[in-house]
């Protein structure tokens, strides 16, 4: 489905080579069908670069990306987003404040469309909008012309994902996208993730910073490390994971820092 091959970036190459920062190291992956992968490392461990490499952000030194048989590799971020949706780590992205949730869930509806200058509403989308907003049991279905920037953090998160999966794209992109929340919210986002998910067999990439959340969501976990996917667990081997299990993998490497955030929240 998503095959990565010999992917590698380095930064700041303008700069003095004691500054260079190789923040992908000739990773390769490839991710099935399906699948819902969680990815946990430390601060600098390559997992957002992956993710934005994914999305078109930053084009690589080295290797390629093909998705469905397609090399994307050299494909523009705007290209790529008919293929892709992605929710971020601020709530205030991916969502237009200052317009409706509807207004938002009709522009989520044209992603990969080409632009015209034709603005309205069809009814035949609403009974749809309703029943996803519902599905979310926050009561949005009911708020529907309520401007985005008047809802919560959860709320918002919980409408982004709603936008970003409305359109089924071929693979959803999390970037710690509970990461900014409450830990009462961020679990309701977490379970309403996984619900979407599931339910609509959609292949996914969750970075996490959170040990537990890694373990429990998904059928397949990565660790990164400067730069390196050093540890790949999925299945059965997955399930039975615990956290003491995987404090012990970041131990072997030294150079990790972890946080209490990774371990308690």
């Amino acid at each position: 489905m998503l095959k990565i091959n010999d992917l590698t970036i380095v930064f700041n190459k303008d700069q003095s080579v004691e500054n260079h920062k190789m923040a992908l190291n000739h990773v390769n992956l490839t991710v099935e069908e399906g699948d819902f992968i969680t990815i946990i490392g430390g601060n600098g461990s390559g997992k957002s670069t992956l993710m934005n490499m994914i999305c078109g952000v930053y084009q690589p030194d080295t290797g390629s990306i093909v998705l469905d048989d397609v090399d994307i590799t050299n494909y523009s971020e705007e290209k790529r987003a008919s293929y892709l949706g992605r929710v971020f780590q601020d709530p205030h992205m991916g969502t237009c404040a200052n317009m409706s949730i509807l207004e938002n869930l009709e522009i989520a509806s044209r992603r990969g469309e080409k632009p015209n200058l034709k603005w309205g509403f069809s009814k035949t989308k609403l009974p749809r909008y309703k029943e996803l907003l519902a599905s979310l049991d926050l009561g949005l279905e009911k708020r529907l012309t309520q401007k985005v920037g008047l809802l919560s953090g959860g709320q918002r998160q919980a409408v982004t994902l709603i936008m970003a999966t409305l359109k089924q794209p071929r693979l959803l992109l999390l970037d710690e996208h509970t990461a900014a929340l409450d830990p009462k919210t961020a679990k309701k986002v977490l379970d309403l993730t996984d619900k979407v998910v599931n339910e609509n067999k959609i292949t996914t990439i969750m970075i996490t910073h959170n040990m537990k959340d890694a373990i429990k969501y998904g059928n397949r976990l990565l660790m990164l490390n400067d730069g390196k996917i050093i540890f790949d667990i999925k299945g059965e081997e997955k399930k039975n994971l615990t956290i003491e299990q995987l404090l012990e993998k970041f131990e072997l490497h030294s150079d990790i820092e972890i946080s209490d955030k990774m371990i308690l929240s």
